[in-house]
């Protein structure tokens, strides 16, 4: 053995690693439960269900079967094949093709606003853990915090009715104390709110009446937040050999608890009916002509899939070269998507049976896709015998769907720093860890004031959209017409072996014509469609749309900026600096010299590649 290897390597790496500078999985559990709990997040239970329910119901599993085949699986597949080939992160992975590694920032910066808001969500789980601790659920009447319009049936308002002879129209105060009976067909309710919805939005997050009322930090959720931020530190402060260890627990549990819910929700009245309205009778297939619904489609695959987001290229950049990454690329997709679908029939029976208890179209119950897993799940929750038990356990999995997800995310922007400055991470891993953690949650403060709600949803409609969808464009392209799709197959072959060209068939169809232009035409089709946020029925202020257009073009601009930097700092005519920047660097290939073979005899070694120990953002671009 190498020694003066093994005695810098830092908690990412053991004695049984393949790669000593940079580690590898202890074990392929550890991998593809840390894939599988970085793809089955919260997504899976407020964000899925609820694009099913906006979008038609039913009918938006066609659009999301069809983008998980023709755009998922396939960029899905490319991502896990990237990282694992050459052992790098989503920005040092550019190497494949300098001209492109804006995306890889972009990518970064994406991840960077999903992980400050994500921990928010995280921490309103906390703080509904928490408030399970006592023998009556909070939400579960209508306490001295609730209104006039706080209900768990509906509140006639008034009717017609025969008095002396006569038909009149009175309130229902009126007709009561006359005792006079309401005419069938003339009675109208009074708009109510479930006792849920209302503890979700007055005592949990104290919601202000829109963005431009940002009232002061919600002091309890301000405290969720740190220990949210510091269980995250606290399992990633040994890198992937902590993490992969604390997602065995992480990533298996909430199945458990699902089943439970889904078996409890199937026997209350009504659950049929919501059952139908997601994949039954009452889908909207006409939904299918809007552009958003594909849009909507695309982009729960990357969210949910986590494609685009450097997630997935940071950690299979710890595999052992010869892993099959295929098999583990299919595994893991039909795992997320399957939970999904599950996960939607749990929420469906439930949202059937408060449906059913208010007298109330399906469509109606919910307002927010946020408020799925903060109104609908604890309304449910209140129902079930024992149900402080049954709370706490149900908001103990979203905190456990949350952090794995979360884990991920983090060990993306740490193994980005790693690539940068590789000498300083071997020594200073634990303090980078927590100094990230540190910074992000300072700036997930404004996502708990009183109008935190209301930023939370405005960075999830703009870079947890159209970011991810401009750098998986550019992704493909990139690496298909560039670097060149054969190519790249060549360099999956060296690490699975050699395929047939029959087996190579379906992912040559998809990554040279039909990603690339299905992504194309949702994106532009999208963008032409664009319509500004909404929580509920608050619109957004115009300068908080305009907030949201700076977010993505600052994860954005780095595309071309880089781009123009690589060909300036590059020799001879613009011409020839284009073309070599769209050539590989000299040192790209597999990180270890053993498995370069005779394609990538040739490069120069990364470990002593000077350039890569500069520890500065710039030297690292240029």
């Amino acid at each position: 053995k190498d020694f003066s290897l093994t005695s810098e390597k830092d908690a990412h790496s053991s004695g049984n690693d393949e790669n000593l500078e940079r580690g590898n999985w202890s074990n392929k559990g550890d991998y593809l439960l840390s894939m599988v709990g970085y793809a089955v997040g919260l997504g899976n239970v407020w964000r899925f269900p609820y694009l099913t329910y906006q979008n038609g119901g039913g009918a938006f599993l066609i659009p999301y079967t069809l983008m998980l085949a023709l755009a998922g699986l396939p960029l899905f597949f490319m991502e896990c094949s990237l990282g694992q080939f050459a052992s790098l992160g989503p920005v040092s992975i550019w190497r494949i093709l300098p001209l492109f590694q804006g995306v890889g920032i972009t990518m970064v910066m994406i991840s960077t606003f999903v992980a400050i808001y994500y921990n928010v969500i995280i921490a309103y789980a906390l703080y509904y853990l928490f408030a399970s601790f006592q023998k009556v659920l909070p939400w579960s009447e209508c306490f001295s915090w609730a209104d006039e319009f706080c209900s768990k049936t509906q509140i006639v308002s008034d009717c017609n009715a025969t008095f002396h002879g006569e038909i009149i129209h009175a309130n229902y105060t009126f007709i009561t104390n006359n005792n006079l009976t309401c005419i069938n067909g003339t009675i109208n309710y009074k708009p109510v709110q479930f006792p849920s919805e209302q503890y979700w939005n007055k005592v949990t997050l104290q919601r202000s009446s829109g963005l431009d009322e940002t009232g002061t930090i919600v002091w309890y959720l301000a405290l969720c937040l740190l220990l949210s931020w510091m269980i995250v530190a606290a399992a990633l402060f040994k890198g992937i050999k902590s993490s992969g260890k604390v997602v065995y627990f992480t990533a298996l549990f909430p199945y458990v608890i699902l089943l439970i819910l889904l078996v409890r929700g199937a026997t209350l009245e009504g659950a049929l009916d919501g059952i139908e309205f997601y994949i039954g009778r009452q889908s909207n297939i006409t939904k299918l002509m809007e552009a958003e619904v594909w849009k909507d489609a695309a982009t729960q695959i990357f969210y949910s899939l986590s494609v685009a987001w450097g997630g997935l290229v940071a950690l299979s950049s710890y595999n052992k070269f010869h892993n099959n990454c295929y098999s583990d690329a299919i595994l893991v997709c039909v795992t997320n998507c399957v939970t999904s679908v599950f996960a939607g029939f749990a929420i469906f029976s439930i949202l059937g049976h408060m449906a059913f208890v208010s007298k109330r179209p399906v469509s109606e119950v919910v307002d927010s896709g946020f408020e799925l897993a903060f109104v609908a799940y604890p309304e449910a929750l209140s129902q079930l015998p024992v149900s402080p038990l049954w709370s706490f356990l149900f908001f103990f999995m979203l905190l456990l769907l949350g952090l794995d997800s979360q884990f991920a995310t983090i060990e993306t922007l740490t193994t980005t720093i790693q690539d940068i400055c590789p000498r300083v991470m071997k020594k200073l891993r634990m303090p980078v860890t927590l100094g990230l953690c540190a910074l992000l949650f300072l700036l997930g403060l404004i996502c708990v004031t009183q109008a935190g709600i209301y930023w939370v949803n405005l960075i999830d409609h703009f870079c947890a959209g159209w970011g991810i969808l401009i750098a998986a464009v550019l992704e493909i392209i990139g690496i298909v017409y560039i670097y060149g799709g054969n190519r790249f197959i060549e360099d999956i072959e060296m690490m699975m072996g050699k395929k047939s060209r029959l087996f190579w068939l379906w992912w040559r169809m998809c990554w040279f014509f039909i990603t690339p232009v299905l992504l194309m035409a949702i994106l532009i089709w999208s963008l032409i469609t664009f319509s500004s946020p909404t929580y509920g029925s608050v619109l957004y202020p115009t300068w908080g749309t305009a907030v949201g257009w700076c977010m993505i073009i600052f994860c954005v601009i780095w595309i071309p900026i880089v781009a123009i930097v690589k060909v300036v700092k590059a020799e001879g005519t613009l011409v020839q600096r284009i073309v070599s920047c769209c050539q590989p660097a000299a040192n790209w290939g597999p990180f270890l010299e053993c498995h370069r073979g005779e394609r990538y005899s040739h490069i120069v070694d990364p470990k002593k590649d000077k350039e890569h120990e500069i520890p500065t953002v710039s030297a690292f671009i240029y």
